[in-house]
């Protein structure tokens, strides 16, 4: 009895008492750094690369910080469509030693914007050692800026729908027309099959049409930030070698417009995160109904019908003055898919035929990945992520993570709210299940944008479900 007594007391103390509880006091900050490339780097997004001409919006990273008292978390969002691991570790890195947030308290990610500086060797673009320096310290200081911009604050969640703009690119077809493979195979599947296409039969996955939204002020009632998180891959439609932040940062943009600009000296902080849209983009191939309109237009109107939803969950948020965070994380490995002996020599007779400095010719292009793809490790690690905010989860995944493994987590998390950031502490390439794996189509062509092992989806999700159940636990 004495022993519980003394258990219950020093419960008590660490918490401030149970008459002090309202003295619990829940901070966050938010802040922005520039990361725009400077014109002449290389530009990826594409099979072949693309060089900076024009700066139409500078790109940022975005960050957050939350801080229960006991814990600190933080969230970076940058404006790349990909990045390295190394890069992220190094930005943790020395984040950490400025403000001695835990490097696993931190999880930063990539939007998948297309017109934004090359952060990783992809197809036909590689980055510039320099550009990379230059991302991990301004990936950093967003940290940095916005655990200095700490104040008390409140903090809700919520979500909206916003079905329009969301649709699954792969479809089966009626017949083997233009389903073929850079490998010589046929696929069952085919990726953006082409507007009001007469052989599209049906689409190969679902698509999640949730806008999650987590909202910060101040106690004074000043907006801090709104991080909200949406399933589509991005939307393109840019002028060419021009930089954009695509609809992630207009997003970004009109959210201020809508919530407001904060104080002065702490300046409001929108940030759109990329959902599980490894599968999604924002043309509906069925009816035709989506029809650029000059360069930059679609992305616009994309972001106001998001901003929108974002906005109306904020307004319709119950904000509560503290609630408790936590962080979960492992780092697995999982197998390469490296050619075969009979497919690397076929990839090598390919490219002795083609001796263009740049290749244009898909089966070539692939051909040079299935032999860049051979020189890799027979496995690569991964972090696996999550947090806690009171009861809502974030879920962190190195990769573009097909919609129906983000549904999944979203029915089987334990946490009454859940989303997961795709493209996090990292880049390994698309996650399609092992179903998808056997339909084929781009999204599983062996690449450095596709070389995880087939059952790689299934390995990853029975790692993050015993995170997530181990953070339901923690008081």
């Amino acid at each position: 009895m004495k022993l519980n007594k003394l258990c219950i007391v020093f419960a008590l103390a660490f918490a401030g008492g149970a008459g002090h509880a309202q003295e619990q006091v829940f901070r966050a900050g938010a802040a922005v750094s520039v990361i725009t490339p400077p014109i002449g780097y290389s530009i990826n997004g594409n099979m072949q690369d693309g060089l900076v001409k024009h700066i139409h919006d500078d790109t940022h990273a975005r960050a957050i910080v939350m801080d229960d008292g006991r814990t600190k978390l933080a969230i970076v969002v940058s404006d790349l469509c990909m990045v390295y691991k190394e890069t992220l570790d190094k930005a943790k890195k020395r984040a950490h030693e400025l403000t001695g947030i835990p490097v696993e308290n931190m999880m930063m990610s990539a939007t998948h914007t297309h017109s934004a500086g090359t952060a990783c060797s992809v197809f036909q673009s590689d980055p510039s050692p320099a550009y990379l320096d230059f991302l991990s310290e301004r990936i950093a200081d967003a940290l940095i800026r916005a655990n200095n911009n700490l104040v008390p604050a409140e903090i809700g969640w919520g979500k909206g729908y916003e079905a329009s703009q969301v649709h699954n690119r792969r479809w089966f077809m009626k017949s083997e027309k233009g389903m073929t493979n850079p490998f010589g195979g046929v696929d069952k599947v085919r990726m953006n099959p082409g507007v009001k296409n007469p052989d599209l039969k049906e689409p190969a996955g679902p698509t999640d049409p949730e806008v999650s939204v987590l909202a910060l002020k101040a106690r004074t009632g000043e907006p801090i930030a709104v991080l909200a998180n949406y399933s589509l891959h991005y939307v393109g439609g840019t002028g060419g070698g021009e930089i954009s932040a695509d609809y992630f940062g207009m997003f970004a943009g009109r959210l201020k417009e809508m919530v407001g600009h904060g104080n002065p000296n702490r300046p409001f902080v929108g940030i759109m995160s990329n959902g599980t849209s490894g599968d999604i983009n924002n043309i509906d191939w069925k009816s035709g109904s989506w029809k650029p309109d000059g360069a930059y237009a679609q992305m616009q109107r994309v972001a106001n019908l998001v901003a929108g939803e974002a906005y109306k969950a904020v307004s319709a948020m119950q904000f509560v003055g503290w609630v408790p965070l936590a962080s979960a994380q492992k780092e697995i490995s999982l197998g390469v898919r490296k050619p075969t002996a009979a497919e690397l020599q076929r990839a090598r007779d390919i490219l002795s035929k083609h001796q263009d400095k740049v290749l244009k010719d898909r089966e070539a292009i692939y051909a040079r990945e299935s032999v860049l793809i051979d020189k890799y490790p027979d496995k690569v690690p991964l972090i696996i992520q999550a947090f806690r905010i009171g009861d809502l989860a974030i879920s962190a995944i190195p990769c573009e993570v097909f919609v129906e493994i983000g549904l999944e987590i979203k029915e089987k998390s334990p946490f009454a709210s859940n989303f997961t950031i795709s493209l996090a502490n990292g880049y390994n390439g698309y996650l399609p299940t092992p179903k998808q794996h056997s339909w084929g189509g781009y999204e599983t062509w062996r690449a450095r944008s596709s070389y995880l092992e087939v059952q790689a989806s299934e390995k990853i999700t029975a790692t993050l479900f015993p995170l997530l159940n181990d953070l339901k636990k923690q008081p």
